[in-house]
């Protein structure tokens, strides 16, 4: 006698399977990352680009203008100048990094006594909070009693007073020397961590090739930590191009605009109370940090 099935008491399947389950929980624990980055990333900078839009000031929402706070901005020559110091104060900041951080890290990477200090005091610069090492800067270029003038006046190089945050032609190269002794530190130790991995078989197999210290850095070590490197230079750049605080607390952008860069921009603007104007300064800012995330991934692509 065949068994029958009683109707509505078949078994029933799960509407997920082991799969769709694993898949749901893994979409509910990146659902918190997720909200924290659309809420603090994504929706303040979709709002920015709206606001810049916008003739809006304190009190005041303003009303839709289209591109022309992009347009005054065009016209104005304090934002001329305002990308040409950003432009430099990236490159050349991070050329000098890159040579002081790169030549440390060689250094470092060799067997010496007291090697261990030597490394920990190169991290003070990074270390130090960032306003109080500009601070410092700041009372080093001080024209009367600052420390470099001393020191130029004790050794005989120069007999007078330099105001070197005052006066156009010094005031940049200072905020390049300041910016570069606060941040050579991470491209030291970024690059002293890739030479690390780099395997003592392959500098052993070049000495037997009968490659000098040059080749076998050009052959061995720079194709192994160039990866590295580039990270370096796209993080860095990013960095410096936003930094706000070596500018402020050094010259606020002066004289004459000789040092004033996107961020302090904007921030004026806020200060005038014309946040269209000044949200517009930062979105401009973006397509140059766009191409530099490109040539620096399209690089990085080449090597790989």
């Amino acid at each position: 006698m065949s068994a029958t099935t009683t109707p509505g008491l078949e078994t029933r399947k799960p509407w997920l399977g082991f799969a769709g389950k694993q898949a749901l929980w893994g979409y509910l624990l990146v659902l918190p990352a997720v909200a924290l980055v659309v809420g603090l990333v994504a929706y303040p900078f979709l709002y920015a680009i709206y606001i810049s839009f916008t003739s809006r000031v304190v009190g005041n929402p303003g009303e839709w203008i289209g591109f022309d706070n992009f347009r005054y901005l065009s016209k104005s020559s304090s934002f001329r100048r305002t990308i040409e110091n950003t432009v430099t104060l990236v490159v050349v900041t991070g050329a000098l990094k890159l040579v002081i951080g790169l030549g440390l890290a060689l250094l470092v990477n060799q067997q010496f006594k007291g090697r261990g200090i030597f490394r920990a005091a190169l991290m003070v610069p990074w270390a130090m909070p960032g306003f109080i090492a500009f601070l410092t800067w700041r009372v080093l270029y001080q024209p009367i009693g600052g420390g470099i003038n001393l020191i130029l006046n004790e050794l005989g190089l120069y007999h007078g007073v330099i105001d070197w945050l005052g006066q156009k032609s010094t005031a940049m190269p200072a905020v390049i020397i300041a910016t570069t002794w606060r941040g050579f530190p991470f491209w030291f130790i970024s690059f002293l961590a890739a030479l690390q991995t780099v395997p003592n078989d392959l500098y052993e197999a070049a000495r037997v090739d009968g490659a000098n210290a040059f080749q076998r850095f050009w052959s061995v070590t720079f194709p192994a930590i160039r990866p590295v490197i580039f990270i370096v230079i796209l993080l860095s750049s990013i960095w410096t191009a936003n930094s706000f605080e070596n500018i402020w607390v050094m010259t606020q952008g002066g004289p004459s605009d000789s040092t004033m860069v996107f961020p302090v921009l904007a921030y004026f603007g806020m200060q005038t109370q014309r946040l269209g104007e000044a949200a517009a300064v930062s979105v401009a800012m973006v397509p140059f940090l766009l191409i530099l995330v490109v040539v620096v991934t399209t690089m990085m692509q080449g090597d790989d």
